[in-house]
């Protein structure tokens, strides 16, 4: 990795190990009834009514929360720095994983009949009001002047799913490996600028940079809610996403309620109506959240195990070697 790719990545961190150092200061850990949630950006919305709820309930009764949003990358390696954490609400599951292995979260967090996963969703081309460029297949993001909005894949976990769907769409269409990986190459070279999370794609876009957003399906609803000007098209391929919560390691019991209470039909609910589709199949409203005709798993493109790998090491990576110097990766 380049000096100055490398520096683009410390940097962040550095800073946001600093931010996190002075909440820990502040807060001066957590009580028996204060619960410290470390989340992804774009559940934010739900939890503001998530948490309230669970507060009403006889097991949240008296409980107090701390909470800290931000690039999902970025929250587990602030986590395993030292952030206090007593809920991890992340973007994909390796960045739980990757505290299993640094003792921060028992090893069956995802021993449970939904695996782990609180919501569930699919990646969408957010674009402009009226959809001015006409953008509705993969195909039409590498078209001459058009400018596609993404994160930066080594901060944020919504990019990597962004990814995986871009490459999976590629191999569901009947190309090769190599043409899919041909296929990332031209994409990026439409990407003028990479945020380091999700949300703050969405800022830049709705702002007025880029003709489309590669999205979350209920980041696209929740900009919508919000009064923001875009459309969103779910294309025939895609992925679907599934993003975990765990408890860690010594968390108190009030975190071990809050936790089992996001799989509840009240949370579920609540999860949906800020855009996400619930891990509980009976609570999919099919008219608002259809099935893509070819919606796949992380497992068509060989799970996250090979690809966080593959694909992401900052060194060796396909994403790597593309940031770096704008050239074709060989598949392996």
């Amino acid at each position: 990795m380049s000096k100055a790719t490398r520096n683009t990545l410390i940097a962040p961190l550095a800073a946001l190990l600093i931010a996190a150092a002075a909440v820990v200061a502040a807060c001066g850990g957590s009580s028996s009834d204060t619960v410290s949630l470390v989340a992804y950006s774009t559940p934010q919305e739900a939890y503001q009514e998530i948490i309230p709820a669970f507060q009403k309930t006889s097991a949240g009764k008296g409980s107090s929360f701390n909470q800290s949003y931000g690039a999902s990358g970025d929250q587990e390696r602030a986590v395993e720095a030292g952030l206090k954490a007593d809920v991890v609400a992340l973007s994909l599951a390796p960045d739980v994983d990757k505290l299993v292995k640094a003792g921060k979260v028992d090893a069956n967090w995802d021993q449970n009949k939904f695996h782990g996963f609180v919501t569930n969703s699919v990646v969408v081309l957010a674009t402009r009001k009226g959809n001015p460029k006409n953008i509705k297949t993969w195909d039409d993001l590498i078209k001459p002047g058009v400018e596609v909005i993404t994160p930066n894949p080594f901060t944020s976990g919504g990019a990597r799913w962004n990814i995986m769907a871009a490459y999976g769409a590629q191999l569901e269409q009947g190309k090769s490996k190599q043409q899919a990986l041909d296929y990332l190459k031209k994409l990026f070279d439409h990407v003028p600028v990479q945020d380091k999370s999700a949300r703050e794609s969405l800022q830049t876009f709705v702002g007025g940079k880029g003709d489309v957003l590669l999205a979350y399906e209920n980041e696209a609803i929740a900009a919508q809610q919000k009064g923001q000007s875009l459309d969103y098209t779910i294309p025939d391929q895609t992925i679907l996403i599934q993003n975990p919560a765990a408890v860690t390691t010594g968390s108190n019991a009030k975190a071990k309620s809050f936790l089992d209470f996001l799989w509840t039909p009240q949370a579920q609910q609540i999860y949906a109506s800020k855009g996400y589709r619930s891990v509980i199949p009976s609570l999919v409203d099919k008219s608002k959240y259809p099935t893509p005709p070819a919606l796949f798993t992380i497992a068509k493109v060989g799970g996250w195990s090979k690809v966080k790998d593959e694909f992401f090491d900052p060194d060796k990576g396909y994403l790597a070697s593309i940031e770096q110097s704008k050239g074709v990766p060989t598949a392996k």
